[in-house]
């Protein structure tokens, strides 16, 4: 026989120790998830930081490029003449001007040299040189962009300084190191060489940036309350910081950089120092070498602080780390306040407990005492007990349902059986009704979820195929009228001339200076080129359109090849040789295609799409691969078209890339689905091209790819669309 307990024990112990337990798990888990949210939340704060500024850094510094790369590519295709000082001065006034960029230089091996500013009085200065060396004359200029007043001259020779020899050497753009420019302020200067067709050395272009813009955001960049952000090169010395004033110091115009070791600020200086013990020289640290981030936390004076160490870089030279530091202060104050209030409850709640529990022990056993002794009697066969009345509710309507069951347990025998049979069958009955009822609202909920999901989707490419139409066909609208009075002026200037062919000299000079016979020619290009361009964007706005089902576009029997064509047209620029790949070849296996009935517009768009994404593939294998290993191995897209019967045709677009592993081609028609970095890719054109053929023309999209022998779309279609 084992042991028996008390109820007055039972009631007591139990009830003391489940709210003392309750009370200090709450506690211990509250405390203990506070700190985990602290840490998920500091993690997550480092990293979107850190995130934050490296974007913010990466777009600062990618303008100089692009200035850059604008201007060497008018050059080496002869869109610029480089010996034109005044042409290529009012250039880079017009860039200036309309605030693409605060400084441009221009210099050549000749001794030439051109450079536009942007002073902090507001006004634009040129300085320019020719080849009667060492005299530059510095001009101001007016709202024109011509030379208003001679403001001085002096010894200036572009092939001496330090951006231009050091775009020479490297062969390719280039970052310099942190210098006092002529403003007096800390620059950086981006310098790249231009080459001409056969390889020569045409100029240098260079262009400025102040870091003081980074430091300025920094300071705007909050962490917390009391974090700090800063900036440091690979070598440990700092670039800018959210807290620091100046990170480094000018004296007789050579700055020098502050290492973060040597900072003023003790948490810099000890946060500084913490990485390098920690991670060692950031140099050979491999996980910050591979752009990979890094946290760990740094004891300060007894504060801990959390640290997020990540990487900046881009192929121009840039190799810096961003450095985010949050004081754990800073969100632990409060849940120390709540661990000692805790605890005191805890210990409030143990006595209170205690005191409760004897008395209410002492209440509910007497009555239960005597109910338990007339329970007794009745088990052994006594069925005229009459239990006592209580003073606690639950426990006299406990007494009077036992007096009452004593009299009617014999009748509810009886029923007991009749009563278990007809439960059970209402239990099945309820069980299916039940199971039916589930499954319908299983089915209901994925049918809602499907159709919000395919709502958003449309509400999203609608708006934004809106907002981009309107300005579209203002621009479209306007580039017929335009192109129209260009003609009408040129042909009144033709007339001019046979009319009146021994004009001026000073008219004469004017037609030498603007290059008349030029502005004849390349004005109607360029008409032209802005007239295909903003058809392409409408074309891209009506397929976004299409694909939000807000209007159908016109079908029409069209040429295959003729959009095809097109369309490699319009990315004919990025088919040409650069100067680290050759020109990527492309081979056209054209059939004898019938007219297709089809809409032409949408057609096109998955054709761009196809070959956009064959284009980037070979980009991205040509980063891993020398030029001498692209140029042995060049790059080629095929393009082939077949009648495969009376009723359908076949269009395959193929490169020979690296091709797609499994785990990525599985998932290409995906909406939203993309392997490309942010800011490069939606993943919305591959899942809007499958929609195209497959719904809007009956057809098929296949992609066939073998991982390092390249990519195959293989689209087809029928030839009359289908009712």
């Amino acid at each position: 026989m084992t042991k028996q307990v008390p109820l007055r024990l039972i009631l007591v112990v139990p009830f003391v120790l489940q709210i003392f337990v309750a009370v200090g798990l709450t506690g211990y888990l509250g405390i203990r998830n506070g700190q985990k949210s602290i840490n998920n939340v500091v993690s997550q704060l480092r990293s979107e930081t850190s995130n934050r500024i490296n974007q913010q850094i990466l777009f600062y510094l990618e303008k100089p490029y692009l200035i850059n790369q604008t201007i060497a590519a008018g050059i080496s295709e002869g869109q610029i003449d480089i010996k034109d000082i005044e042409a290529l001065e009012h250039f880079s006034w017009r860039l200036v001007d309309k605030n693409t960029v605060d400084f441009l230089q221009t210099g050549t091996p000749q001794g030439t040299s051109v450079l536009v500013e942007r002073l902090e009085e507001g006004f634009i200065v040129a300085r320019a040189g020719n080849t009667d060396l060492p005299n530059r004359q510095s001009h101001r200029l007016d709202s024109q962009g011509k030379r208003a007043e001679l403001l001085e001259t002096k010894k200036f020779d572009p092939r001496t300084r330090p951006w231009y020899e050091a775009a020479v050497e490297a062969g390719e753009p280039i970052w310099s190191k942190m210098y006092v420019g002529a403003s007096g302020k800390a620059t950086l200067s981006l310098s790249q060489p231009i080459y001409g067709k056969t390889g020569n050395l045409l100029g240098v272009q260079h262009s400025n940036f102040r870091p003081s813009r980074i430091h300025d955001f920094l300071k705007s960049v909050k962490v917390g309350q009391t974090g700090q952000t800063f900036i440091v090169d690979r070598s440990g010395h700092l670039i800018a910081s959210s807290l620091i004033e100046k990170p480094y110091t000018i004296q007789d115009k050579e700055l020098e950089q502050i290492p973060a070791t040597d900072s003023e600020n003790p948490v810099t200086r000890a946060v500084a120092k913490a990485v390098l013990e920690r991670l060692g020289d950031v140099s050979s640290n491999s996980d910050v070498s591979n752009n990979q981030s890094q946290q760990l936390d740094v004891v300060v004076d007894g504060d801990r602080h959390f640290v997020q160490v990540s990487p900046i870089y881009d192929e121009q030279g840039i190799d810096w780390f961003s450095v985010v530091v949050v004081p754990e202060a800073d969100f632990t104050a409060e849940i120390d306040a709540n661990t000692r209030t805790t605890i005191l409850l805890c210990l409030a709640a143990l006595v209170i407990a205690s005191v409760l529990g004897i008395y209410t022990a002492q209440w509910i056993a007497q009555p239960l005492k005597r109910l338990s002794q007339s329970s007794e009697a009745v088990a052994d066969g006594t069925l005229d007990q009459n239990v006592e009345l209580s003073n606690v509710r639950e426990l006299n309507v406990l007494a009077c349902s036992f007096n009452r069951m004593t009299q009617q347990l014999r009748e509810s025998f009886t029923k007991l059986a009749q009563t278990n049979e007809q439960l059970e069958e209402r239990v099945e009955e309820r069980t299916a009704d039940l199971k039916d009822t589930l499954q319908e609202l299983q089915r209901t909920q994925n049918q809602m979820i499907q159709a919000e999901k395919m709502s958003s989707l449309g509400q999203l490419v609608a708006g934004v195929a809106h907002e981009i139409n309107n300005p579209v066909n203002f621009i479209h609208g306007n580039v017929v009228h335009v192109s129209e009075y260009t003609q009408n002026l040129l042909a009144l200037v033709h007339l001019y001339q046979a009319e009146f062919p021994n004009s001026t000299p000073e008219i004469q000079n004017k037609i030498d200076e603007i290059d008349l016979e030029f502005v004849n020619e390349d004005s109607l290009k360029l008409l032209a080129s802005m007239k295909l361009g903003t058809e392409r964007i409408r074309e891209i706005v009506h397929s976004l359109r299409n694909f939000s089902r807000l209007d159908e576009a016109q079908v029409k029997e069209v040429d295959i090849h003729e959009g095809i064509e097109s369309t490699i047209m319009i990315l004919q620029h990025r088919l040409k040789a650069k100067v680290n790949s050759p020109t990527t070849a492309l081979i056209r296996a054209y059939g004898d295609l019938p007219l297709v009935e089809c809409h032409p517009g949408q057609l096109n768009q998955v054709f761009m799409n196809i070959l956009v994404n064959a284009i980037d593939a070979l980009e991205e294998g040509n980063a891993k691969r020398t030029y001498q290993e692209i140029k042995d191995n060049p790059n080629q897209i095929t393009i082939r078209t077949a009648v495969i019967d009376a009723e359908w045709v076949e269009i395959a677009i193929a490169d020979n890339g690296s091709g797609m592993p499994e785990e990525i081609h599985q998932y290409i028609f995906d909406p939203f689905f993309t392997t490309k970095p942010i800011g490069k890719g939606t993943g919305m054109g591959m899942s809007i091209s499958y929609q195209i053929i497959t719904e809007k023309h009956g057809g098929k999209l296949s992609c066939f790819s073998t991982p390092g022998k390249g990519c195959e779309f293989v689209i087809q279609i029928p030839v009359r669309l289908k009712e």
